[in-house]
């Protein structure tokens, strides 16, 4: 059996460095992903009323399906940039782990509600549970990073969530959607890259 070597005193600082810069770090978030995907869902769902009014194109969901084509393409790319970043992960902390299987399980989740959409979920309950589902990931995100405003913002998503099981046309279903991709992606979004700016 190999005797491990010792480490020197700089060594040991080094990773004490590594560490404390980890945690000072690893909870601040500069809110683009939030952004982005914010941006993308709200835009799906106007491009969708769009459809209805313009009739560009025969099947209503035409720019859902896209958006579920771009994601799967993107998904798959992130995976593989990790897994190819996987090794130059210095430190490996509570926090970024708990995330990475959170991320999963809101993932499996989403693409459950999908499924179950496409084989005869009805739109407005299935709108419904998406919504419910992003209020949930935002509630979480904001209760272990400390971002109140992704708090309040995952309990408003509820209140439209709750919303789409009484409302009775896609183009206002489509609204609501839009409304909490606003409302939970995008104002915590820029409000958490505003804080991040402020912090570096």
């Amino acid at each position: 059996m190999k005797q491990e070597q010792p480490m020197t005193e700089l060594e040991s600082f080094a990773i004490i460095r590594n560490m404390i810069n980890a945690a000072k770090t690893e909870q601040k978030d500069n809110g683009r992903s939030w952004i982005i995907w914010g941006w993308l869902l709200l835009s799906v769902s106007l491009l969708t009323v769009m459809n209805l009014h313009f009739a560009w194109v025969e099947q209503i969901y035409f720019f859902w399906n896209l958006f579920g084509l771009f994601s799967i393409a993107l998904f798959t790319f992130e995976g593989i940039k990790k897994l190819a970043k996987k090794n130059q992960d210095v430190v490996r902390t509570y926090y970024k782990d708990l995330f990475k299987l959170l991320k999963v399980g809101f993932f499996i989740s989403l693409a459950f509600i999908i499924l179950n959409m496409n084989t005869g979920l009805s739109p407005y309950k299935g709108f419904g549970l998406l919504i419910s589902l992003y209020a949930f990931w935002i509630l979480i995100y904001g209760a272990v990073s400390n971002f109140k405003p992704s708090i309040v913002a995952a309990f408003i998503c509820w209140i439209l969530a709750i919303l789409c099981l009484f409302v009775k046309k896609i183009e206002y279903l489509m609204y609501v959607h839009a409304a909490a991709a606003l409302i939970g992606y995008i104002i915590p979004g820029y409000l958490a890259n505003k804080a991040f700016k402020k912090n570096i």
